[in-house]
């Protein structure tokens, strides 16, 4: 098949994408968190957000116009300032409303929608002006700028990215919802960590401002 790469080149990717899996970032702090507060129905609900975010951004490096995003500053700040805000207001978020169970009143919130997780997860994955860089050096490496076929590949390695890193990030979402059971039991460590994932999502906002396009 055209769209295929060499066998050679698909073990480097695999290698390379289970790699990226087990590194943390926003992505995987708001599947645990979501997982830890709500359930693992809604860490996988933020997943599959995130996953959804992933094809886009494989589309616009086969297209190109991550390429033009990145090489226009004020494209590029405006979509720094609105992932970091957009990060800055999860972390409100986690403090305000993180925890699905109630300290003090040992009453249950209300849980968000499968939409709404699915979207918060594409978001956080949309805006992070890290994802679409790591994807416009990432991916290009594993396929030659000459290549005829090389938007298929491009496409089928960045689908394939997704199976890859399932193995890593499912057992994690599985893990922190079976947490939360011995967490509900604990109100005051819940808010802790509540607290904790605020402060994780406002140091990858900081990081985000501090990306540079080049």
């Amino acid at each position: 098949m055209e769209f295929l790469p060499t066998t050679a080149m698909l073990v480097q990717f695999a290698i390379a994408t289970i790699v990226i899996a087990i590194t943390p970032g926003p992505d995987m702090t708001l599947f645990v968190g979501r997982a830890l507060s709500e359930g693992r129905a809604a860490g996988f609900a933020c997943m599959l957000g995130a996953m959804t975010g992933i094809v886009i951004h494989t589309a616009l490096v086969a297209l190109g116009l991550s390429a033009l995003i990145v090489a226009s500053p004020e494209a590029f700040f405006v979509l720094k300032l609105v992932g970091a805000l957009y990060l800055v207001w999860l972390a409100y978020q986690a403090i305000r409303h993180g925890s699905a169970f109630s300290p003090g009143t040992g009453e249950a919130r209300a849980k968000r929608s499968f939409f709404a997780n699915w979207a918060t997860g594409l978001g956080i994955n949309l805006l992070n002006p890290k994802i679409i860089l790591f994807f416009m050096t990432f991916l290009p490496q594993f396929v030659s700028a000459s290549d005829p076929d090389a938007p298929a590949k491009l496409f089928f390695l960045g689908a394939l990215f997704i199976p890859l890193s399932l193995p890593i990030t499912v057992p994690m979402v599985i893990a922190a919802d079976s947490f939360s059971a011995l967490l509900k039991r604990s109100p005051r460590v819940t808010r802790v960590i509540d607290y904790v994932f605020a402060g994780v999502f406002s140091a990858f906002a900081l990081r985000i401002l501090m990306t540079q396009a080049r």
